[in-house]
């Protein structure tokens, strides 16, 4: 087996982070590992977004992806949140370009419709469909790491199917 990639999933957040590493070879998924960075909220923002960036940087490190995928940032009712999860988003883009590798972003219909076959597919549904297509016993758990695991499914399609279009011209 001849690995061809690995992809870092990244879903925001300051609170929690969630991350999700899977690599691809020979057309085939395989599950690497995932799980969550947090940070307290009684500790100041610069200093939660400064442990979030240390731990991406670890990972990083460990897992040497040759992509990241990080979901994009809709926006909500609430102001506070979304301000909390660009600035997340920020510190794990900075962290993939310090690294020097490339990020793909997608939005959260793009990912459902990517793992589920539906763009408002309900967050079980994607939870439970990255357990078969990852072949795991049980649902990655926090919901934030099968979350950002579901982000490295869609980019594993999205860059497949990129390829096969160029092939084909």
């Amino acid at each position: 087996m001849s690995l061809e990639r690995q992809v870092l999933g990244i879903d925001p957040g300051t609170a929690t982070l969630g991350y999700g590493v899977i690599s691809i070879a020979e057309g085939t998924l395989y599950y690497q590992g995932s799980g969550a960075l947090t940070t307290p909220a009684t500790v100041p923002m610069p200093q939660r977004l400064l442990q979030l960036y240390l731990g991406l940087q670890q990972l990083l490190a460990q897992y040497r992806p040759t992509e990241v995928a990080v979901e994009q940032l809709f926006f909500s009712r609430n102001t506070t949140t979304a301000i909390a999860v660009g600035q997340a988003r920020g510190v794990a883009l900075l962290a993939a370009a310090q690294a020097g590798v490339p990020v793909a972003e997608y939005t959260p219909a793009q990912v459902k419709q990517a793992v589920v076959g539906q763009g408002r597919a309900d967050k079980e549904r994607v939870q439970e469909m990255v357990r078969l297509i990852l072949r795991l016993e049980q649902t990655p758990e926090p919901d934030d790491a099968a979350d950002a695991l579901a982000l490295a499914i869609c980019h594993a399609h999205a860059h497949a199917f990129q390829q096969r279009l160029a092939r084909a011209r």
